[in-house]
């Protein structure tokens, strides 16, 4: 049976979808630990890849591998770049992209990846449907919004970096995982969504507003699977 594969990046996140998960069974591959399981008895297969683009899409590739996928859900928290998302908002990425990638030099627009892209599109049926599913949540306190994730090695703390990137890729969000997993899923033409919770956005201090939100942002997020697996 085809399971649906959830990649989190850090223990917060981790932590509030094992709090939704029955069954489980942890089986260690490359020294990472999957977490097979039911989410409204759904098989699911978790894994916590770590921080960054390669740690993402290294255990992405291993859990494709691994596990026969229906599709993949990458969801956590992530930094608003749009005045309109505040913190606790929930971002649905419809694209995503790589904001620190750079092959300019060779007349490429920033972001272009080679076979890849500029942008690489989520899987317009699962943005579909989550939309409609979480729009239907009742007694919502957060605005939803469909949009563009931007995924760089960074985690952008500088009022500048965020408007330049929210300039040249009209993105919504920036994290430092969501579209290395994208790109490996695109690869291995595997259906993805991308699903972000706000915790911060870029001021000069949000590392400290970041510590403040991510276990709550993170039981947001881990609710919203949970409806979306209903």
């Amino acid at each position: 049976m085809k399971k649906i594969g959830i990649v989190v990046a850090i223990e917060e996140e981790m932590k509030a979808i094992l709090n939704i998960m029955s069954e489980t069974k942890v089986e260690q591959v490359y020294n990472l630990r999957f977490i097979e399981g039911k989410i409204q008895q759904i098989e699911c297969v978790l894994i916590r890849s770590g921080v960054g683009k390669v740690n993402a899409a290294r255990a992405t590739q291993i859990m494709i591998s691994k596990y026969d996928l229906q599709y993949v859900i990458n969801i956590g928290v992530g930094g608003s770049i749009n005045p309109l998302l505040d913190i606790g908002d929930v971002l649905i990425a419809k694209q995503v992209v790589q904001h620190d990638f750079d092959v300019t030099a060779f007349g490429h627009s920033k972001g272009y990846i080679s076979g890849v892209g500029d942008k690489i599109e989520c899987d317009i049926q699962l943005v579909n449907e989550i939309e409609q599913i979480i729009q239907s949540i009742p007694e919502r306190s957060y605005k939803i919004k469909m949009g563009v994730i931007a995924t760089g090695d960074i985690f952008c703390t500088e009022v500048w970096m965020k408007d330049k990137i929210r300039a040249k890729f009209d993105a919504d969000v920036v994290d430092m995982e969501c579209a290395a997993i994208a790109q490996v899923c695109y690869l291995d033409n595997i259906p993805f969504i991308g699903i972000r919770g706000i915790s911060d956005t870029p001021n000069g201090k949000n590392s400290k507003t970041f510590d403040e939100n991510v276990k709550v942002v993170s039981k947001r997020c881990s609710n919203i699977l949970k409806e979306i697996l209903r």
